[in-house]
């Protein structure tokens, strides 16, 4: 019992990374963790908080995700083309698509595609580099501090888990 235990916090562990690392799942990694260990543990009503905890982690995820790259574009005065540019940056990036980063891997994509994707866009929209790096950068960081933001609630609904089942293990 006590390996699939441990087995699940470092699946919780890959979710907490994934909450911060776009492409990669966070949320609902940690959210099927607790539901498989309800069903190992034959035990629903023990995960009963750590599962509320974990639904509402995953959707106030959901609202801050969207919320901090629509709150960094629009500080940036960013157009729905620098928006649109992000998302495609991002998709390049992480498959290592970028002609300007042959190096470096889908990390270094996950970071740089979205601000040359963004800055891209808003260039051919409004034709303008300064307004297209300022709402690029703008979207990066409203993007990376709703990762942070992610990774925070992730940590927040593990250790709620931790909390909740380690006397069942231990």
């Amino acid at each position: 019992m006590q390996i699939i235990y441990w087995l699940l916090i470092a699946l919780m562990v890959v979710g907490i990374i994934g909450a911060v690392v776009p492409a990669i799942p966070g949320s609902s990694l940690i959210l099927i963790a607790i539901i498989i260990w309800g069903i190992v543990s034959s035990s629903f009503s023990a995960i009963k908080i750590p599962l509320i905890v974990t639904i509402i982690v995953l959707l106030l995820s959901m609202g801050v995700d969207f919320l901090a790259g629509y709150i960094g574009a629009k500080q940036a005065g960013a157009s729905k083309w620098g928006q649109i540019g992000a998302v495609v940056g991002l998709l390049l990036g992480f498959f290592g698509l970028l002609p300007t980063l042959p190096f470096g891997g889908p990390l270094l994509g996950i970071l740089f595609g979205p601000l040359l994707g963004a800055i891209v866009g808003e260039f051919l929209y409004r034709r303008d580099l300064g307004l297209a790096v300022k709402a690029g950068i703008g979207i990066t960081v409203g993007t990376v501090v709703g990762n942070l933001l992610q990774g925070i609630l992730a940590v927040a609904a593990v250790t709620v888990f931790i909390f909740t089942t380690w006397s069942q293990v231990y």
